[in-house]
């Protein structure tokens, strides 16, 4: 077999890096890729060998827009009340709390319950905040994930500056 441009190129989007991604695995610019891929340049033995050996490895990139689901938050000023009755109704134990597009923290069941010796029919979200979730672009791959979510309980993916999902390691699983 002979491997050409087109089969590079082929294989790359099969496994759906960008020229910039393989450039970098391969410790080469984006332009010479490029310049491969358009058989503008007769690349090294040694070069269209480690495009290869990459390429070969790697299954097919899966971004984080792909694991995600629907996220659903509550603003600071939302009753405290209400948001246990939104717990309990939709399933989610953890509710990211926003401001505009900003996530200011996080209540979660733990929070809940942490807070149970306070009156919580009289507090809003903000009087009981938690740290924010991590955020992550949705085009980022999974594969930053995994540590993240040893420390954190999720982590918000945005688009644009905009919240747009939520993964938990239940969601990262079903990728496996």
């Amino acid at each position: 077999m002979i491997v050409t441009g087109d089969y590079i190129k082929k294989l790359r989007t099969e496994r759906g890096l960008s020229q910039t991604e393989l450039a970098k695995l391969a410790g080469i610019s984006q332009a010479h890729i490029a310049k491969i891929e358009n058989e503008k340049v007769d690349p090294r033995l040694s070069t269209v060998n480690k495009i290869l050996l990459i390429l070969s490895k790697r299954e097919k990139i899966v971004r984080c827009s792909e694991v995600m689901s629907r996220v659903m938050s509550v603003r600071p000023e939302t009753p405290v009340k209400k948001i246990i009755a939104v717990m309990k109704s939709s399933g989610f134990s953890q509710l990211p709390v926003l401001e505009g597009e900003r996530q200011v923290g996080v209540i979660s069941e733990a929070t809940l319950l942490h807070n149970m010796d306070k009156n919580l029919d009289h507090m809003e979200a903000k009087d009981i905040l938690d740290k924010p979730f991590p955020v992550v672009d949705s085009s980022d791959t999974i594969e930053i994930l995994p540590p993240l979510l040893d420390i954190h309980s999720a982590v918000l993916v945005s688009e644009k500056g905009r919240i747009r999902g939520i993964i938990t390691k239940s969601d990262l699983l079903v990728t496996r």
